[in-house]
Protein backbone atom coordinates (compact mmCIF):
# COMPACT_ATOMS: atom_id res chain seq x y z
CA UNK A 1 0.00 0.00 0.00
CA UNK A 2 1.36 3.58 -0.84
CA UNK A 3 2.76 5.15 2.42
CA UNK A 4 1.21 9.46 1.56
CA UNK A 5 2.25 11.84 3.81
CA UNK A 6 -0.91 13.07 6.20
CA UNK A 7 -1.16 15.71 8.66
CA UNK A 8 -1.52 14.64 12.56
CA UNK A 9 -5.16 12.83 13.31
CA UNK A 10 -7.09 12.17 16.63
CA UNK A 11 -10.24 10.35 16.58
CA UNK A 12 -13.24 12.69 16.98
CA UNK A 13 -15.51 9.92 18.00
CA UNK A 14 -13.55 9.77 21.40
CA UNK A 15 -13.05 13.85 22.06
CA UNK A 16 -14.99 16.28 21.09
CA UNK A 17 -12.90 18.47 18.51
CA UNK A 18 -15.11 20.97 18.06
CA UNK A 19 -12.67 24.51 18.33
CA UNK A 20 -13.52 26.74 21.30
CA UNK A 21 -14.50 30.05 20.95
CA UNK A 22 -11.15 32.41 21.10
CA UNK A 23 -10.99 34.71 24.20
CA UNK A 24 -10.20 38.29 23.40
CA UNK A 25 -6.74 38.47 24.84
CA UNK A 26 -5.72 35.79 21.85
CA UNK A 27 -5.36 37.94 18.45
CA UNK A 28 -3.63 36.77 16.10
CA UNK A 29 -1.67 39.58 13.35
CA UNK A 30 -2.29 38.92 10.10
CA UNK A 31 0.97 37.62 8.39
CA UNK A 32 1.11 40.20 5.75
CA UNK A 33 3.11 43.28 4.35
CA UNK A 34 6.55 43.96 2.43
CA UNK A 35 8.83 42.40 4.42
CA UNK A 36 6.78 39.31 5.02
CA UNK A 37 6.15 38.85 0.81
CA UNK A 38 10.17 39.24 0.49
CA UNK A 39 10.89 36.77 3.15
CA UNK A 40 8.39 34.12 1.52
CA UNK A 41 9.87 35.10 -1.86
CA UNK A 42 13.31 34.06 -0.53
CA UNK A 43 12.28 31.45 1.26
CA UNK A 44 10.92 29.72 -2.20
CA UNK A 45 13.78 30.77 -3.88
CA UNK A 46 15.94 29.16 -2.11
CA UNK A 47 14.42 25.53 -1.18
CA UNK A 48 13.11 26.09 2.40
CA UNK A 49 10.98 25.55 5.11
CA UNK A 50 10.15 27.23 8.07
CA UNK A 51 8.67 25.93 11.17
CA UNK A 52 6.54 29.61 11.13
CA UNK A 53 4.73 28.45 8.07
CA UNK A 54 4.27 24.41 8.51
CA UNK A 55 3.33 24.62 12.08
CA UNK A 56 0.88 27.85 11.55
CA UNK A 57 2.88 29.68 14.23
CA UNK A 58 0.48 32.98 15.49
CA UNK A 59 3.37 35.05 15.84
CA UNK A 60 4.38 34.68 11.75
CA UNK A 61 3.35 37.77 10.91
CA UNK A 62 4.78 39.99 13.68
CA UNK A 63 8.32 37.64 13.43
CA UNK A 64 8.44 37.63 9.99
CA UNK A 65 7.58 41.70 9.63
CA UNK A 66 10.61 41.91 11.81
CA UNK A 67 12.49 40.26 9.29
CA UNK A 68 12.86 37.16 10.86
CA UNK A 69 12.13 33.84 10.71
CA UNK A 70 13.28 29.70 12.65
CA UNK A 71 13.82 27.63 9.60
CA UNK A 72 12.93 24.32 9.03
CA UNK A 73 15.55 21.83 8.04
CA UNK A 74 15.72 18.05 7.18
CA UNK A 75 12.73 18.77 4.80
CA UNK A 76 8.81 19.21 5.82
CA UNK A 77 7.84 15.85 6.81
CA UNK A 78 8.18 14.22 10.14
CA UNK A 79 8.70 10.71 11.30
CA UNK A 80 5.99 11.00 14.23
CA UNK A 81 2.76 11.72 14.65
CA UNK A 82 1.91 14.26 17.11
CA UNK A 83 -1.54 15.24 18.18
CA UNK A 84 -0.71 19.12 18.16
CA UNK A 85 1.58 19.85 15.55
CA UNK A 86 0.50 20.72 11.97
CA UNK A 87 3.36 19.42 10.02
CA UNK A 88 2.98 16.69 8.01
CA UNK A 89 3.89 13.24 9.22
CA UNK A 90 4.81 10.26 6.55
CA UNK A 91 8.46 9.05 4.89
CA UNK A 92 10.87 11.79 4.81
CA UNK A 93 12.86 12.27 1.59
CA UNK A 94 16.40 11.95 1.50
CA UNK A 95 18.98 14.55 3.37
CA UNK A 96 19.70 17.58 1.25
CA UNK A 97 23.30 18.12 2.09
CA UNK A 98 22.82 21.19 -0.04
CA UNK A 99 20.78 22.50 2.83
CA UNK A 100 23.16 24.21 5.32
CA UNK A 101 24.47 26.40 2.63
CA UNK A 102 21.29 27.65 1.62
CA UNK A 103 20.26 28.50 4.79
CA UNK A 104 23.38 30.50 6.02
CA UNK A 105 23.06 32.20 2.63
CA UNK A 106 19.24 33.24 3.72
CA UNK A 107 20.62 34.35 6.98
CA UNK A 108 23.18 36.45 5.02
CA UNK A 109 20.57 37.99 2.93
CA UNK A 110 18.29 38.77 5.63
CA UNK A 111 21.11 40.60 7.74
CA UNK A 112 20.13 38.08 10.71
CA UNK A 113 21.91 38.85 13.94
CA UNK A 114 20.28 35.79 15.41
CA UNK A 115 19.18 32.88 13.97
CA UNK A 116 17.06 30.26 15.24
CA UNK A 117 17.31 26.46 13.35
CA UNK A 118 14.84 23.41 14.33
CA UNK A 119 13.36 20.39 12.19
CA UNK A 120 11.21 17.80 11.54
CA UNK A 121 11.91 14.03 13.54
CA UNK A 122 13.92 12.30 11.60
CA UNK A 123 13.29 9.06 13.00
CA UNK A 124 14.55 6.88 10.00
CA UNK A 125 18.28 8.74 10.28
CA UNK A 126 20.83 6.79 12.52
CA UNK A 127 21.65 9.93 14.17
CA UNK A 128 18.11 11.98 13.83
CA UNK A 129 19.78 14.29 11.61
CA UNK A 130 22.42 15.82 14.28
CA UNK A 131 24.48 16.18 11.35
CA UNK A 132 22.69 18.54 9.15
CA UNK A 133 22.13 20.47 12.39
CA UNK A 134 25.89 21.12 13.24
CA UNK A 135 26.62 21.57 9.85
CA UNK A 136 24.71 24.51 9.43
CA UNK A 137 25.81 26.07 12.60
CA UNK A 138 29.29 25.75 11.16
CA UNK A 139 28.37 27.45 7.66
CA UNK A 140 25.93 30.15 9.72
CA UNK A 141 29.49 30.88 11.56
CA UNK A 142 31.53 31.08 8.33
CA UNK A 143 29.00 33.18 6.04
CA UNK A 144 28.12 35.32 9.04
CA UNK A 145 30.37 36.32 11.61
CA UNK A 146 29.39 37.42 14.82
CA UNK A 147 25.15 35.91 14.03
CA UNK A 148 24.58 33.81 17.16
CA UNK A 149 22.69 30.70 16.53
CA UNK A 150 20.10 28.81 18.49
CA UNK A 151 18.63 25.13 17.40
CA UNK A 152 15.76 23.76 18.69
CA UNK A 153 16.23 20.11 18.63
CA UNK A 154 14.32 16.82 18.61
CA UNK A 155 15.30 14.55 21.25
CA UNK A 156 17.29 12.37 19.07
CA UNK A 157 15.91 8.88 21.24
CA UNK A 158 18.04 10.48 24.11
CA UNK A 159 21.08 9.53 22.01
CA UNK A 160 24.50 10.95 23.91
CA UNK A 161 26.20 10.46 20.75
CA UNK A 162 23.68 12.38 18.70
CA UNK A 163 23.19 14.97 20.59
CA UNK A 164 27.11 15.55 21.41
CA UNK A 165 27.30 16.07 17.53
CA UNK A 166 25.56 19.21 17.70
CA UNK A 167 27.31 20.77 20.65
CA UNK A 168 30.74 20.39 19.05
CA UNK A 169 29.33 23.10 16.47
CA UNK A 170 29.04 25.57 19.49
CA UNK A 171 25.27 26.63 19.24
CA UNK A 172 24.51 29.43 21.38
CA UNK A 173 21.01 28.15 22.94
CA UNK A 174 20.35 24.34 22.35
CA UNK A 175 16.53 23.69 23.04
CA UNK A 176 14.32 21.04 23.31
CA UNK A 177 10.73 21.36 24.16
CA UNK A 178 8.59 19.03 26.33
CA UNK A 179 5.40 20.24 24.95
CA UNK A 180 3.49 18.99 27.81
CA UNK A 181 3.38 17.46 31.18
CA UNK A 182 4.28 13.75 31.86
CA UNK A 183 0.69 12.33 32.53
CA UNK A 184 -0.26 13.53 28.75
CA UNK A 185 3.09 12.69 26.88
CA UNK A 186 1.49 9.77 25.24
CA UNK A 187 -1.94 11.62 24.45
CA UNK A 188 -0.29 14.49 22.74
CA UNK A 189 3.05 13.15 21.85
CA UNK A 190 2.70 9.54 21.50
CA UNK A 191 6.16 8.41 19.72
CA UNK A 192 7.72 10.38 22.34
CA UNK A 193 8.83 9.81 25.96
CA UNK A 194 9.55 12.30 29.02
CA UNK A 195 13.05 10.15 29.85
CA UNK A 196 14.07 11.52 26.10
CA UNK A 197 13.60 14.86 26.42
CA UNK A 198 15.18 14.38 30.26
CA UNK A 199 17.70 12.76 28.89
CA UNK A 200 18.71 15.89 25.92
CA UNK A 201 18.67 18.47 28.37
CA UNK A 202 20.37 16.67 31.18
CA UNK A 203 22.76 15.68 29.16
CA UNK A 204 23.18 19.17 27.11
CA UNK A 205 24.36 20.83 30.43
CA UNK A 206 26.45 18.17 31.74
CA UNK A 207 28.86 18.19 28.22
CA UNK A 208 28.24 21.79 27.74
CA UNK A 209 27.72 23.84 30.57
CA UNK A 210 28.27 26.93 28.79
CA UNK A 211 25.85 26.97 26.40
CA UNK A 212 22.41 28.04 27.19
CA UNK A 213 19.22 25.59 27.23
CA UNK A 214 15.62 25.90 26.89
CA UNK A 215 12.18 24.11 26.61
CA UNK A 216 9.42 25.01 26.64
CA UNK A 217 5.23 24.08 26.95
CA UNK A 218 2.07 24.43 25.49
CA UNK A 219 -0.90 24.98 28.22
CA UNK A 220 -4.36 24.12 27.89
CA UNK A 221 -4.67 19.84 26.94
CA UNK A 222 -5.70 19.08 29.99
CA UNK A 223 -3.12 19.83 32.28
CA UNK A 224 -3.22 20.93 35.73
CA UNK A 225 -1.76 23.97 37.10
CA UNK A 226 0.30 21.56 39.98
CA UNK A 227 1.00 19.39 36.69
CA UNK A 228 2.51 22.38 35.19
CA UNK A 229 4.25 23.48 37.93
CA UNK A 230 6.00 19.92 38.49
CA UNK A 231 6.95 20.06 35.17
CA UNK A 232 8.78 23.30 35.40
CA UNK A 233 10.11 22.26 38.75
CA UNK A 234 11.86 19.03 36.66
CA UNK A 235 13.18 21.64 34.12
CA UNK A 236 14.98 23.77 36.86
CA UNK A 237 16.57 20.15 38.00
CA UNK A 238 17.49 20.04 34.47
CA UNK A 239 19.12 23.33 34.68
CA UNK A 240 17.16 24.20 31.74
CA UNK A 241 18.08 28.33 31.53
CA UNK A 242 15.06 29.98 29.29
CA UNK A 243 11.27 28.28 29.82
CA UNK A 244 8.56 29.05 27.32
CA UNK A 245 5.08 29.03 28.51
CA UNK A 246 1.88 29.22 25.20
CA UNK A 247 -1.43 28.29 24.83
CA UNK A 248 -2.10 25.38 22.72
CA UNK A 249 -4.17 26.54 19.63
CA UNK A 250 -5.95 23.87 17.60
CA UNK A 251 -4.32 23.75 14.35
CA UNK A 252 -7.70 22.14 13.00
CA UNK A 253 -10.59 19.74 14.29
CA UNK A 254 -9.15 16.78 13.62
CA UNK A 255 -6.15 18.00 16.39
CA UNK A 256 -6.44 17.87 19.64
CA UNK A 257 -9.19 19.79 21.23
CA UNK A 258 -8.49 22.83 23.73
CA UNK A 259 -9.51 21.78 27.19
CA UNK A 260 -9.23 25.72 28.21
CA UNK A 261 -7.90 28.90 28.03
CA UNK A 262 -5.26 30.26 30.14
CA UNK A 263 -5.95 33.76 31.03
CA UNK A 264 -3.03 36.70 30.45
CA UNK A 265 -3.12 36.68 34.63
CA UNK A 266 -2.45 33.16 34.73
CA UNK A 267 0.38 33.13 32.34
CA UNK A 268 1.83 36.33 34.58
CA UNK A 269 1.42 34.17 37.71
CA UNK A 270 3.80 31.43 36.04
CA UNK A 271 6.16 33.78 34.40
CA UNK A 272 6.82 34.59 38.39
CA UNK A 273 6.55 30.86 39.51
CA UNK A 274 9.39 30.26 37.05
CA UNK A 275 12.02 33.31 37.74
CA UNK A 276 11.36 32.32 41.38
CA UNK A 277 12.21 28.48 40.22
CA UNK A 278 15.84 30.22 39.35
CA UNK A 279 15.03 29.92 35.57
CA UNK A 280 17.47 32.95 33.80
CA UNK A 281 14.59 33.92 31.15
CA UNK A 282 10.90 33.28 31.43
CA UNK A 283 8.41 34.42 28.55
CA UNK A 284 5.28 33.27 29.25
CA UNK A 285 2.07 34.74 27.31
CA UNK A 286 -0.77 33.59 25.17
CA UNK A 287 0.86 33.37 22.04
CA UNK A 288 4.70 32.95 23.13
CA UNK A 289 5.99 30.47 20.86
CA UNK A 290 9.93 28.51 21.28
CA UNK A 291 11.20 31.30 19.26
CA UNK A 292 9.53 33.97 20.00
CA UNK A 293 11.94 37.14 21.24
CA UNK A 294 14.87 34.79 20.89
CA UNK A 295 17.20 37.04 20.02
CA UNK A 296 16.54 39.78 22.77
CA UNK A 297 17.27 36.65 25.17
CA UNK A 298 20.77 35.39 23.85
CA UNK A 299 21.72 39.40 24.20
CA UNK A 300 19.99 39.68 27.98
CA UNK A 301 22.19 36.68 29.03
CA UNK A 302 25.39 37.31 27.86
CA UNK A 303 25.68 39.56 30.95
CA UNK A 304 25.28 38.29 34.80
CA UNK A 305 21.72 37.10 35.38
CA UNK A 306 19.03 39.09 36.16
CA UNK A 307 15.01 38.97 36.64
CA UNK A 308 14.32 40.51 32.76
CA UNK A 309 11.81 38.42 30.57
Amino acid sequence: MPFFPTRARVNPEQVDTTPRRRPDWIRVRPAEGETYQRLQTLMRAKALHTVCEEAMCPNMGECWGAGTATFLLLGDICTRRCGFCDVKHGRPGPLDWDEPERVAQAVRAMNLQHAVITSVNRDDLCDGGAAIFAAVIRRIRALVPGCSVEVLIPDFKGSVEALQIVLEAHPDVLGHNVETVPRLFKTVQPQDRYEWAAATLTNAKRLAPHILTKSGLMLGLGETLEEVKAALRDLRAWEVDILTLGQYLQPSRHHLPIVRYYTPQEFAELREYGLELGFRWVESSPLVRSSYHAAEQVRALATPPSRAG
